[in-house]
């Protein structure tokens, strides 16, 4: 069908299609150009006394406590689980306070003091709470043990072991997928009655 009132610039939705298109990549490219390249990331050195040892690392800025642990200072028994802070695995000591290190900036706490789960036993002997992880089986696949004990550590430590109702409470950003929990509660309890 001809359209004999049209003028020389009649446009039509194919042509108007195409010319959109072009437009965009024109614009999209342009915007691509006159952008500049992101900064390179800066590093900071941090010294960190992890486990007894003094420990000096060049890290990103952005380099979580946990990515430190695991991947610079090859200490792995720290788990990555959800990454997001919500699942406790990643629990360690910084200054005697236990916190999700997948959370923490590294560069944060130079100078800090960190006890991960390859810190707690004196040679052979283990820590009182994972001689009590064993002995009440506390733990199924152990994914969530290193986590679980290092916040039982901490529990045990605030005075949160008043009851096994306080216990649960204060070990709830901790979860076992498995569903340890009653023998690990246990477990925190009879470590707190002998310490």
């Amino acid at each position: 069908m001809t359209d004999h009132n049209a003028g020389p610039f009649t446009l039509n939705r194919r042509t108007f299609v195409g010319a959109s298109a072009a437009v965009g990549g024109i614009v999209a490219a342009e915007s691509l150009l006159s952008c500049s390249a992101p900064p390179a990331e800066a590093a900071t050195t941090v010294t960190l006394t992890i486990n007894g040892a003094e420990r000096t690392v060049e890290v990103d800025n952005r380099t979580s406590l946990l990515d430190l642990l695991r991947e610079r200072v090859k200490l792995p028994g720290t788990k990555k689980g959800c990454n997001q802070g919500a699942c406790g695995a990643c629990t360690v000591q910084l200054d005697g306070r236990r916190v999700n290190s997948c959370l923490t900036l590294a560069v944060m706490h130079d100078g800090a003091e960190l006890t991960t789960i390859e810190g707690l036993a004196d040679g052979d002997r283990l820590h009182p709470l994972q001689q009590a992880f064993i002995d009440q089986d506390a733990f199924q696949c152990g994914y969530c043990t290193p986590g679980q004990i290092m916040s039982g550590i901490g529990c045990i430590a605030e005075k949160h072991c008043g009851s096994r109702a306080e216990i649960r409470e204060w070990m709830s950003g901790n979860i076992c997928r498995c569903g340890a929990y009653t023998n690990i509660v246990t477990a925190v309890e009879q470590t707190a009655q002998q310490t």
